[in-house]
């Protein structure tokens, strides 16, 4: 008996998680989704991204990404997430200090980890994001999302931001409306700023030489924010750009493509 209920587990182990993992609604890791809503769907109880266009509402997703194949779960919905392989980026940092932290500056990098990560769990409706960004600068695009970074030849986190290159003191501007919610020089990031667009959507900017906007400013699309610099950990002047929405890191690129809200919702996934 004891044997048969042991078989019966194993059996149901490998079916459950063995199994190919199926859904209808498919997303690509770093991308953003559009899933078609019923008027009883019970993701309007949760803290998500929902537009209203056209007398239909639709669900804003942001897909994480991942390592391996996996399905994400928002209320009702299953969303396929299959991994993708976005390449490597090598860099080599001369000052090891900045690689191999000192206990201070651990302590430092740790601390101000904090302060960003209490600005991207940010979630205000003051304002509904456009999702029609303009570019930041104009630059040479260095490292793209997602590529699997190695530094002095050991792997570290992916690079799920942009990199974007340019001559020191370069123009950044903003890429849309919204309101600067921090300022700082951080050890890892150098001069550094977080702007909220509203609905979970936000965006950070580092490594500038000098940064013009203060907190609690509101930006208007273009509206000058800092300028290209060196600050932080870096090997020459760049922006590295992060947009969040959800508090998950997507690629910024999609966000650039002409009527990117409009290819959305006609993209939709999910019959109503």
């Amino acid at each position: 008996m004891i044997r048969n209920n042991i078989l019966y587990l194993l059996l149901f182990l490998f079916t459950t998680f063995s199994a190919p993992i199926k859904s209808d609604i498919v997303g690509v890791p770093g991308e953003i989704i559009a899933i078609k809503l019923a008027d009883d769907s019970k993701v309007h109880e949760t803290q998500q991204l929902i537009i209203n266009y056209k007398n239909t509402k639709y669900l804003i997703v942001p897909i994480p990404f991942v390592k391996k194949n996996t399905v994400l779960n928002i209320k009702e919905f299953a969303i396929k997430i299959d991994k993708k392989d976005f390449g490597e980026s090598r860099i080599t940092i001369a000052n090891e200090s900045m690689v191999t932290l000192s206990k201070e500056d651990s302590d430092r990098a740790y601390k101000e980890s904090l302060l960003i990560k209490n600005a991207i769990n940010s979630f205000t409706k003051n304002n509904m994001p456009s999702l029609n960004f303009i570019r930041p600068l104009e630059g040479v695009i260095s490292s793209r999302y997602g590529k699997q970074r190695f530094i002095n030849e050991k792997a570290r986190s992916p690079h799920l931001a942009l990199d974007i290159a340019a001559a020191e003191g370069t123009k950044i501007i903003a890429p849309s409306l919204g309101k600067v919610i921090l300022v700082g020089n951080f050890f890892y990031s150098g001069n550094f700023a977080v702007i909220d667009h509203g609905n979970g959507l936000l965006s950070s900017y580092s490594h500038m030489s000098k940064v013009f906007a203060k907190e609690g400013d509101i930006l208007k699309q273009g509206d000058m924010i800092g300028s290209v610099g060196s600050t932080g950990r870096v090997t020459g002047p760049h922006l590295h750009w992060s947009i969040y929405l959800n508090k998950v890191r997507v690629n910024p690129e999609s966000l650039l493509k002409e009527g990117y809200l409009s290819f959305l919702l006609e993209s939709a996934q999910n019959n109503i």
